[in-house]
């Protein structure tokens, strides 16, 4: 790259801090890079045309008074727009730019054409053929608030979803994250966000859609050679709801266009709705600019329901079934599946199914018949709770002991234990556990299993810990 190139560009960037947000800095001009000076006009890469497009619209007096300031009256700016590469030409994909604002910076066209772009604006979700121009949200009306039990485990989760849905854009709540273990209702959640803002905001346009078809989207617009389009897609929606977030994980260009739709919904005030099945400090292979994003709202966790929870959604699927139970049946019901809603309704709907067709009253022996069906065949997830009392009591303590804030060894030890264990056997987040066990943070838990790890490799004693603790934990 030219030194006098970057050595113009540096100076304006810092004219720039200077003058604007520390987040509008980080979003639309750290991913700038300064190409070449030639005379009085710098060109310089931006990432796609929506963002050449942003910077003309709201920046071009600041971008200026900087190269004015740095190349005098005559200075032009030249805008370079890298396409992704398709057909393996060697050159990359740019576009001609006319400048918006012809008393401001002036834009000029770079000599490589860029071939095979439509104008008109692809919908994803048009079936080829068939002309269709309005957006199906793909939501599914029967996912309510109001059929999404409250309880303590969700409270948080539930009630951030309803500020947004009354707000789309308004709260700080913006990207709002759901996360938490295989069926706990983050889809539910999700889509009974969509649900409510539809009915309260018609004129809005809501959509929702999972991260893996998001992905297949992507490659097939790439394959065609009209990723342009799909960006200006997703760019108009209002709402966007992006289901299992987590399966962006490793894929490099589907998370770098996916970094530049959010930016521009989150600028232009846009709500935009995340669920992933783990907390954005837990997740792997997922860039830090987009992870630093998520982090930009609220993470609310859903955590496994409590029996009372647990009671209540029993009780509530049989009403919506029409379907009576002795309340004994219900609480055993309750008691035994803990692991998550989508087995425990599971469950009942087997209960039901069997009384059903083989013309059998539901009574507890049935009802025991049936949970031990599903209890076998379900991987049993022991609570942080449960983990915490196992581990006191094997090192003769009690669990308040076990989470204060002494720094005796033994103490620490079995705390770390603890933790170690908490992430093994559970789907809790790193943030949660800490909380669960003492108010630490996820770091603390972190160094926990990391420590854990260490001793058990170079401790004879140690390791019997672990091994002793694994089996009573197994069982």
């Amino acid at each position: 790259m030219n030194n006098t190139a970057q050595s113009v560009w540096e100076n304006c960037l810092n004219f720039i801090k200077d003058n604007i947000q520390p987040q509008a800095y980080k979003t639309w001009f750290e991913p700038i890079v300064a190409v070449k000076l030639d005379d009085h006009a710098l060109s310089i890469q931006v990432p796609s045309k929506f963002f050449y497009e942003w910077l003309e619209e709201h920046y071009v007096k600041i971008l200026k008074v900087a190269l004015t300031k740095e190349l005098g009256v005559n200075a032009k700016l030249v805008y370079i727009i890298k396409m992704e590469n398709t057909y393996g030409n060697n050159q990359p994909f740019t576009e001609k730019i006319p400048s918006s604002n012809r008393s401001a910076v002036y834009s000029q066209r770079v000599d490589i054409p860029l071939k095979n772009i439509n104008p008109e604006l692809k919908n994803p979700f048009v079936i080829p053929g068939i002309r269709n121009v309005k957006i199906e949200s793909q939501l599914n009306p029967t996912y309510t608030f109001d059929n999404f039990l409250e309880g303590d485990s969700n409270r948080l989760a539930r009630n951030a979803s309803i500020a947004v849905a009354n707000k789309p854009g308004g709260t700080s709540f913006n990207p709002l994250l759901i996360f938490g273990g295989v069926g706990l209702g983050k889809t539910h959640l999700a889509h009974a966000i969509g649900v409510d803002i539809k009915d309260k905001y018609p004129e809005k346009t809501v959509l929702y859609i999972s991260a893996e078809k998001f992905t297949q989207q992507y490659i097939e617009s790439v394959k065609k050679n009209n990723r342009n389009d799909f960006i200006h897609f997703y760019q108009i929606i209002d709402v966007l709801i992006i289901d299992d977030v987590q399966f962006l994980s490793g894929k490099s260009g589907t998370q770098d266009v996916f970094f530049h739709i959010f930016n521009h919904l989150h600028q232009n005030g846009k709500q935009v709705i995340l669920t992933s099945d783990k907390a954005p400090v837990d997740m792997q292979d997922i860039e830090q600019r987009l992870l630093s994003r998520f982090k930009w709202g609220l993470s609310a966790e859903l955590q496994n329901p409590d029996f009372e929870t647990r009671v209540s959604i029993v009780k509530n699927k049989l009403y919506r079934d029409g379907v009576e139970m002795p309340e004994e049946i219900i609480e055993y019901l309750a008691k035994h599946i803990t692991s998550n809603v989508r087995e425990l309704e599971g469950a009942i709907i087997s209960l039901i199914a069997q009384s059903s067709f083989n013309k059998k009253e539901i009574t507890l022996s049935l009802a025991k018949e049936i949970v031990e069906k599903f209890v076998k065949n379900t991987k049993r997830e022991v609570s942080i709770d449960y983990i915490q009392k196992v581990v006191s009591d094997y090192f003769q303590m009690d669990v308040d002991t076990l989470q204060s804030k002494t720094r005796k060894r033994h103490i620490v030890q079995a705390r770390q234990l603890a933790m170690f264990f908490a992430k093994k056997f559970t789907k809790a987040s790193l943030a949660s556990i800490g909380s669960q066990i003492g108010k630490r943070d996820h770091a603390t838990v972190l160094h926990a299993c990391k420590t854990v790890n260490n001793l058990s490799t170079t401790d004879k004693q140690f390791r019997k810990y672990v091994e002793d603790l694994t089996k009573k934990l197994s069982i």
